[in-house]
């Protein structure tokens, strides 16, 4: 049987770590964490991921608040949300119905309040990329000196992922529309990521033995999410696997909390406390 890369499994202990910091922030320091989800448009992945940030927030603690701007207002919305103290965390949920408005979007939000780790000055690890490291790590799976491929480079993974390896040193290929084979680019590998919203694009035949594969993709198909994973990958017994549900996207989340928890906790250390 294949060796589970259960994210929900992790990120219910960091939550619990969460947790006491937001109720110290709260009970010591009167500073209520809060976080803007800016979406725009009708999408079932977003709904999906807007809702599982609201209630991890409640869990936590943390202040959630959403807002649908249309096309010409959105920019304004951004402007007024860096401008509110009282709000700690801003991120631009991916995609915008316009995407012609994503990089505008996404390089308005205040560095210090982009939690998402999106834009080009942004003082925060990107969210996902931070997850899957924490994935990884999690489960002992040590990356030094193993050959990894990254298969996509959108904004919200395969870029801010590769980034984050290639800045450690670590051995990355990344692959995409562009690769001509991508069943020989990935057979070497010993860590696959994939992060495509391709389904089944990665099939058994593409991974070697022993692999850990990472599979980040999401994409709606009748109204359920499918990740990039052909279904022979998962009958494989001796890969280490995320499932397919509760892999990565849940310590998305917690990274995402961790970031704004830690934009709160700036503010208190702007009023002399270093130590929640």
């Amino acid at each position: 049987m294949s060796k589970i890369l259960d994210g929900l499994e992790l990120a219910s202990y960091i939550k619990e770590r969460q947790l006491k910091q937001v109720r110290s922030l709260r009970q010591s320091w009167k500073i209520i964490p809060r976080l803007a989800i800016i979406r725009m448009g009708d999408d079932a992945v977003t709904d999906k991921y807007t809702q599982l940030k609201s209630i991890y927030g409640e869990d936590i603690m943390v202040d959630v608040d959403i807002y649908n701007p249309i096309p010409t207002e959105l920019l304004g919305q951004i402007k007024s949300l860096n401008d509110e103290d009282s709000v700690h965390g801003i991120i631009i949920q991916l995609p915008l119905a316009d995407k012609t408005l994503t990089e505008d979007a996404i390089n308005s939000v205040l560095a210090s309040k982009d939690v998402d780790g999106l834009g080009d000055n942004s003082l925060f690890t990107p969210a996902t990329a931070m997850a899957i490291d924490w994935l990884l790590a999690g489960y002992n799976i040590n990356l030094v000196d193993k050959k990894i491929a990254i298969v996509g480079k959108g904004r919200l993974v395969g870029a801010p992922l590769a980034k984050l390896w290639k800045s450690s040193g670590f051995d990355v290929t990344i692959c995409d529309t562009k690769t001509a084979d991508l069943a020989l680019a990935l057979k070497p590998m010993n860590i696959i990521v994939s992060a495509t919203g391709i389904p089944g694009l990665i099939k058994s035949s593409m991974i070697r033995a022993d692999a850990a594969v990472v599979d980040a993709g999401t994409a709606s198909e009748q109204g359920m999410i499918v990740g990039d994973l052909a279904d022979d990958v998962r009958e494989r017994p001796d890969l280490s696997i995320t499932p397919i549900i509760g892999g990565v996207g849940p310590l998305t989340v917690t990274a995402l909390f961790d970031n704004v928890i830690s934009a709160a906790r700036k503010v208190a250390d702007q009023k002399g406390q270093s130590d929640i």
